[in-house]
């Protein structure tokens, strides 16, 4: 795909793809299937699969393979997939090539899994990954404060196939530095979902990555509708309506994130509830909870 399509369809929603799983813990493919048409049919033009929100740390990788399958043969031919990757270097290459061949048009490189992560290694870690894979488009998932708007830069002038950057660091403050000093050479993603999407628009942000948009893709791009015109009265009537159903996917650190989610689409009958160790499914009281916030929102489908 060319990379000014992509680079485009970053600037919009971007969902994070649920991985259902049946009651053996395997994974359930019509259900992985009725995810994706979901959010097609709900109007996403750009999606992620094996991000977070699909537990990624949680499949083998038969499975991160398998999930990428089913994505590239369910979307759209105008659909932007993009396929998280990461691990070490040769994983995260060979899992690149084997998005590309299945006709992916990017790769989201998650935050180096080492504890120790000096700013030129984060360089040079990105740099090897996407001069391997010049066909691809290379988005940086960062979530480290340190890396500085010189490292983007550096990475960028080597790399000229690095179009984006999600940013998920929860510092409005320092994402309106680096975001302003490196400016629209790169695509800016808020990687930190709708409740931090005014804020970081008003600073550089053009787009956003979302987990809520697998249960209502309406109301995230209403949302990023509004921030692209300037509404953020508007915006800000949607963060309202949201913001409980958020709230519970933020408490315990996050560690109801994707059981939120996955508890909203198994009452609306997408796919089941059950998530991998180390989450776990919601109690009976947010259960209810959930129950009660698709009630308000109008949805049964």
């Amino acid at each position: 795909m060319d990379f000014d399509v992509v680079r485009r369809n970053l600037a919009g929603v971007i969902p994070i793809t649920l991985t259902p799983f049946t009651e053996a813990g395997e994974i359930d493919e019509p259900a992985f299937e009725r995810v994706i048409r979901r959010l097609v049919d709900g109007g996403i033009t750009a999606l992620t699969v094996n991000g977070n929100t699909s537990e990624f740390y949680t499949l083998s990788p038969a499975e991160g393979r398998r999930g990428v399958e089913l994505t590239t043969r369910t979307v759209d031919p105008d659909v932007v997939v993009i396929v998280g990757v990461g691990l070490d270097v040769h994983t995260a290459i060979d899992t690149s090539h084997h998005a590309a061949e299945l006709g992916a048009a990017a790769v989201m490189v998650h935050q180096p899994v080492h504890p120790y992560v000096s700013n030129e290694g984060w360089v040079e870690y990105h740099r090897v990954i996407a001069q391997d894979i010049p066909e691809l488009a290379v988005i940086p998932y960062v979530r480290n404060a340190a890396i500085r708007a010189r490292d983007f830069m550096s990475l960028a002038d080597q790399c000229p196939n690095v179009l984006g950057v999600k940013y998920a660091v929860a510092d409005v403050t320092r994402f309106a530095t680096v975001s302003r000093e490196v400016g629209e050479r790169l695509v800016w993603i808020d990687g930190l979902a709708e409740l931090v999407a005014p804020s970081y628009f008003a600073v550089g942000a053009v787009g956003f990555t979302s987990g809520l948009a697998n249960v209502a893709p309406q109301f995230s791009l209403g949302m990023h509708a509004a921030l692209r015109r300037g509404d953020y009265t508007g915006a800000m009537r949607l963060w309202d309506l949201i913001r409980e159903f958020e709230d519970m996917r933020l408490v315990r650190s996050g560690a109801d994130n994707v059981s939120v989610i996955k508890e909203a689409l198994h009452q609306l009958g997408v796919c089941g509830p059950g998530v991998r160790a180390p989450s776990t499914q919601l109690s009976g009281d947010d259960r209810r909870r959930v129950t009660h916030i698709l009630t308000t929102w109008g949805i049964d489908s």
